[in-house]
């Protein structure tokens, strides 16, 4: 399933595998001055490029390796032979063998499943890629992933942001990712001019600056919290139920791969690796 909204020069394209009638858990890629930014899931690849084919497409840039950010990738290089694919160099090597590289759990290969093959280039902070009027800066921003990345137009102020900010109060985290890292990543954001965020999911947000900031001053009292609780003695599950609530629906559907426990793991993790 495909949704397409235009913000000025941007195109933001809605993806999601559709099951029984609907589309379920839908996540963004952005066209714009001849760059596609992420390429969805391998469900929706097809949509993609049909709806592709009356843009001009110099190159792909990926935010980082999840299957729901390169699952097109494969396809479009196959139809468009010589066509670029930018992203981090840690995640070349998963574009070429997703299989082998980046095993995924039955809730993902339902919901995004495997992508095809596809080849990349390296790219790294402070690097630019060129769109055909505009330069976008590369700025390394992990936590998510360890292979993260934005992608900034400094003169119109637009950050493409992938999976780096979720609106929200989050009460559970993926497994693997890293929650002072995140932090370090949004203040690094909250330094840069902007006037559009283009997110890998949720809304575009116009003058973000004041949901970032908010974002990471929850982040931090959340983290003040579970560690002042785990300092007094207290369990990684009862510093679970205790701030963050009861059991959710997002544990389950993954089978414990999101969860509350991970979150506090990774503050405590953080903590003591800092």
């Amino acid at each position: 399933m495909i949704r397409l909204q235009t913000y000025g020069e941007v195109l933001r394209i809605d993806l999601a595998r559709t099951i029984f009638g609907r589309g379920r858990y839908w996540t963004s890629a952005y066209w714009v001055d001849g760059l596609l930014i992420d390429s969805g899931c391998i469900y929706t690849a097809h949509e993609l490029l049909t709806a592709m084919k009356e843009n001009p497409l110099i190159a792909i840039v990926n935010t980082h390796s999840h299957e729901d950010h390169i699952g097109a990738n494969g396809l479009f290089q196959r139809q468009l032979p010589g066509l670029p694919i930018y992203t981090h160099p840690k995640t070349v090597p998963i574009l070429a063998d997703p299989r082998v590289k980046q095993p995924l759990q039955p809730y993902r290969r339902i919901f995004w499943g495997y992508p095809l093959p596809s080849q990349g280039i390296g790219i790294e902070e402070g690097m630019c890629i060129q769109g055909q009027t505009k330069p976008f800066q590369v700025i390394y921003t992990p936590g998510h992933t360890e292979d993260h990345l934005c992608l900034y137009q400094p003169e119109l102020g637009w950050l493409f942001s992938g999976d780096l900010f979720v609106g929200g109060k989050d009460r559970a985290l993926g497994e693997g990712y890293r929650i002072w890292e995140i932090i370090a990543s949004l203040k690094k954001i909250a330094q840069l001019p902007l006037e559009w965020l283009f997110p890998g999911s949720a809304r575009v947000r116009q003058e973000p600056l004041a949901e970032i900031r908010a974002k990471i001053a929850y982040y931090e009292e959340l983290g003040e919290k579970i560690l002042t609780l785990y300092q007094q003695g207290w369990q990684v599950d009862a510093i679970a139920n205790h701030i963050l609530g009861g059991r959710m629906w997002i544990e389950w559907i993954t089978g414990g791969h999101f969860s509350r426990r991970n979150l506090v793991l990774s503050y405590l993790q953080g903590a003591k690796a800092g």
